[in-house]
């Protein structure tokens, strides 16, 4: 296994996860979902995998910027765990949201390619001064 080349390979997996968000390009985002796929969010709750993907259908969201990057990438064999920054401007149901979050996903390595199985993010909060 090329270890570089396998970090390369989860990284352009992430960077069209981030394209389909600012696109809200549903099929591409269920193409890189794993069928298991859960989510951790930042209040505690869980999402699952149909109900994340209804939220992104539903239209009551967009993006005016979405971007991720200071990556961190470990290999384990068939699983990648990728930790990073995201960005996030935009609407939710009529809600404007501006934040910045620490996330933590994991990808394994499937016949498919890498997907998405799960994520975690917590917003990073700017200190008190």
């Amino acid at each position: 296994m090329n270890k570089s080349k396998v970090i390369q390979e989860v990284l352009e997996t992430e960077h069209r996860w981030v394209q389909a968000h600012r696109d809200l390009g549903i099929e591409i985002i269920k193409g890189i979902m794993h069928e298991d796929y859960t989510q951790i969010k930042s209040d505690g709750s869980v999402a699952r995998r149909a109900e994340t993907l209804a939220s992104y259908a539903s239209g009551a969201r967009h993006w005016d910027y979405a971007e991720s990057d200071q990556y961190e990438v470990k290999i384990y064999d068939n699983i990648a765990l990728l930790i990073g920054r995201w960005i996030g401007r935009g609407e939710n149901a009529g809600d404007k949201f501006d934040y910045e979050a620490r996330f933590m996903s994991i990808y394994v390595r499937t016949s498919g390619g890498w997907k998405l199985i799960a994520e975690q993010s917590t917003p990073i909060e700017a200190p008190d001064l």
